[in-house]
C-alpha cells in the first residue's frame, strides 16, 4: 500500500455583516469569514491538504477567486470536487487531523455536528475525522478577533499493484 501525507492551512478576515461557516455548518457569531466562497476556512485547509498528498497543487489552482461561477459557494461542494479529484488518481482518504483558531466563539460543542457534516459528504466514518479548536491566548490577529485560521493533515492511501 501507497501511502501520502499532506498538509493544509487556510486563513480569512472576519468582519461584521458575514456568516461564519466552518466544518460545513452555520456557526451564529457577530463576525463572519470574509471570502469569495462561503469562507469555510476548515474545509478550506482541508481540501488543500488534500490536493496537497496526491500532489495536485492547491485549492486555488482548482477553484479560483476569479471564477465568478464560484462566488458564494457552499464549500461542502468543494471539498466533494476536491475528494473527487484526489480519487481520480486512486488515493482514499486515510483519515484527517484538523485545528481551527479562534478566540470566540467557542466551538468545541459544534464539533461533532462539524464531524458528521464533513463525515457525510467524503463518505468517511466520523472517527477518520478528527477536529479541534484553540484560541491564541488573545495573541496576533486571531486573538484580536480579525481573522481566523484553520490547519490540516490529511493523510491518503492507494492499493498497490
Amino acid at each position: 500500500m501507497k501511502i501520502r501525507v499532506g498538509f493544509g492551512y487556510d486563513v480569512h478576515k472576519l468582519e461584521t455583516g458575514y456568516q461564519l461557516w466552518l466544518g460545513g455548518i452555520q456557526v451564529e457569531h457577530t463576525k463572519g469569514s470574509v471570502g469569495h466562497s462561503d469562507g469555510d476556512v476548515l474545509i478550506h485547509a482541508i481540501c488543500d491538504a488534500m490536493l496537497g498528498a496526491a500532489n495536485l497543487r492547491d485549492i486555488g489552482i482548482h477553484f479560483p477567486d476569479t471564477d465568478k461561477s464560484l462566488k458564494g459557494i457552499d464549500s461542502k461542494i468543494l471539498l466533494k470536487q476536491t475528494q473527487d479529484l484526489v480519487n481520480s488518481k486512486g488515493y482514499q482518504i486515510g483519515n484527517i487531523d484538523s485545528t481551527i483558531c479562534l478566540q470566540k466563539p467557542k466551538i468545541k460543542d459544534l464539533i461533532p455536528e462539524m464531524q458528521k457534516v464533513l463525515a457525510d459528504v467524503l463518505m468517511l466514518s466520523a472517527n477518520d475525522l478528527s477536529i479541534k479548536a484553540t484560541t491564541t491566548e488573545n495573541l496576533g490577529f486571531v486573538g484580536k478577533e480579525e481573522g481566523i485560521a484553520a490547519y490540516a493533515v490529511v493523510l491518503l492511501e492507494k492499493e498497490s499493484i
